[in-house]
């Protein structure tokens, strides 16, 4: 598969001088030829555009190891905006991962925040991109033949949340893209993300 050349979201970021990192567990071990063995590849989305390909400055500044994303926040260097993928043991996936641990990993990573001159201004996200192989009661809607499928949880932790508030906006995973792009006002990727729900009803503002 060549490396693909539509746009990102890290695209758009770096369009408007904003700056940001994709962090994941396991990343220098699995560039330097040895993965973990429950490294995946296939999750690391931004390795998959021409940008971001191996020896290219975009990847040298924007993919990180997981590791770097506590480095940042202890030196007060964490980027405007940070994603952040866990290691496959730490990442709560049914069937090879341990819930409990990777409960542990986000409250670490919550914590590392919390502690950290970033927290006065940072909203995390804390989301999956799927249900878990439970039953869900409620139906699926019907939007188009791409979804959006079943319910995943997502859950805002900022100082700027609304507290102790269930929001039952309708909202999917391009929600996320959503607010980014509100946030400094970048050029939407396509039609789903523009017409997403922006989670701004998760706010206090």
């Amino acid at each position: 598969l060549p490396g693909q050349t539509m746009p990102t979201i890290g695209d758009r970021l770096d369009e408007r001088g904003i700056s940001w990192a994709w962090y994941a567990g396991g990343w220098n071990d699995a560039v330097a030829g040895r993965p973990d063995r429950l490294f995946q590849f296939h999750h690391q989305p931004f390795a998959y555009f021409a940008r971001y390909a191996d020896g290219t400055p975009g990847r040298a500044q924007h993919l990180r190891d997981e590791q770097e994303f506590f480095t940042a926040l202890k030196g007060d260097t964490l980027p405007a905006v940070s994603f952040v993928k866990p290691l496959g043991p730490d990442n709560e996936h049914p069937g090879y991962a341990d819930l409990l641990r990777g409960q542990q990993h986000v409250l670490e990573l919550v914590a590392a925040v919390m502690q950290s001159p970033a927290w006065a201004e940072t909203a995390i996200i804390i989301t999956y991109d799927e249900n878990g192989g439970r039953w869900d009661h409620v139906a699926p809607p019907v939007r188009d033949r791409w979804g959006p499928g079943t319910r995943v949880p997502a859950i805002v932790v900022s100082r700027l949340a609304k507290k102790r508030t269930v929001d039952h906006t309708r909202y999917d995973t391009t929600s996320i893209l959503r607010l980014i792009e509100t946030r400094w006002n970048l050029q939407p990727l396509g039609a789903v993300d523009r017409n997403a729900g922006d989670l701004r009803n998760a706010f206090a503002f």
